[in-house]
């Protein structure tokens, strides 16, 4: 690829919760990444799927309940479904605001599979909360069914599920050749459908993958210059949520290998951020992460904000 390109990592603030404000939030991430095409980059997208993929999970399987006829939704078919109404609302809304600048370029959604390691350690220490309340009698029911379940209250119980770390992402070559052909991309949303490889066979896993972990292999595989992540803080800090709070600006990779094992980025949020950071840059020459929120994602794609991670 000749042009510079973009691999854009949205959280779950861009993308809004119920139908109506993820319509609303894709146009404003649509700007963004608008604003990154007119800079002359070749853009590809990863998003969260956190509040759509719970979503679809508890309606499937309760309508499941209500219709004994139809089989509950696997993981993994919760996760194909979060990719396409996700990608729908976005591809539309960039699309869009493309048009509205006088910029033709198409763009796609990739279903996207990504291979995890059935013998990951995330297995025996499942993390990831989903699906509605349950009581006690419904909840020994999903152990029985081999599911892990967490009590969140007196009486109160949800499932949990693993968070394996991504191996492989089946579709890059697809998502490669469009990126070729000029296109925007939208490839391995919420982190992507967790598949293993069985011989000839892709099955889906009960698991959730982290998704900037997945958005970082996917910079990493198609040799990206920058890997941008946009989350709720213009800067990431130090300390957060004291009165010694220091923001970051651009720091080493040595430094954030420092700030991580000093435990300053909460596990789950701001700590796979910096683990996919990290490891991009590691794995190429001439490569940066920067760390910033939406309304700074040109900025921050300039050096001018942000954390800037080299």
């Amino acid at each position: 690829m000749s042009e510079k390109t973009v691999v854009v990592a949205l959280g779950h603030r861009a993308l809004g919760t119920t139908l109506p404000e993820q319509k609303d939030a894709t146009r404003a991430a649509a700007k963004a990444i608008a604003d990154l095409v007119e800079e002359g980059t070749r853009v590809v997208i990863s998003h969260s799927n956190g509040p759509q993929v719970g979503m679809i999970h508890t309606a499937m399987n309760e309508f499941g309940k209500a219709h004994p006829d139809y089989t509950f939704a696997p993981m993994s078919v919760c996760s194909a479904m979060s990719q396409g109404y996700i990608g729908y609302d976005l591809q539309n809304s960039i699309r869009a605001e493309l048009l509205s600048r006088g910029i033709y370029k198409p763009v796609s959604t990739v279903l996207t599979q990504v291979v995890i390691d059935p013998y990951d350690e995330a297995f025996s220490e499942p993390e990831k909360i989903i699906g509605r309340v349950l009581n006690a009698e419904e909840a020994e029911a999903e152990e029985q069914k081999g599911n892990f379940v967490t009590e969140i209250a007196p009486g109160q119980f949800r499932r949990i599920l693993a968070a394996p770390k991504p191996h492989k992402i089946v579709e890059l070559e697809a998502v490669r050749a469009l990126a070729d052909a000029e296109q925007i991309v939208i490839a391995a949303g919420g982190g992507g459908i967790p598949v293993m490889e069985q011989g000839v066979e892709l099955n889906g896993a009960s698991a959730i993958i982290e998704k900037d972990l997945a958005c970082g292999l996917l910079a990493e595989e198609l040799n990206a210059d920058t890997l941008l992540i946009l989350t709720s803080v213009e800067k990431v800090s130090l300390n957060h949520g004291t009165d010694k709070e220091i923001p970051l600006d651009s720091i080493t990779v040595e430094e954030a290998r420092t700030h991580m094992a000093e435990n300053q980025f909460a596990p789950g949020s701001m700590l796979p951020k910096f683990e996919a950071g990290v490891s991009f840059i590691e794995k190429g020459e001439g490569r940066r992460t920067v760390i910033t929120d939406i309304a700074h994602a040109r900025d921050g794609y300039r050096e001018k904000t942000g954390t800037i991670i080299k």
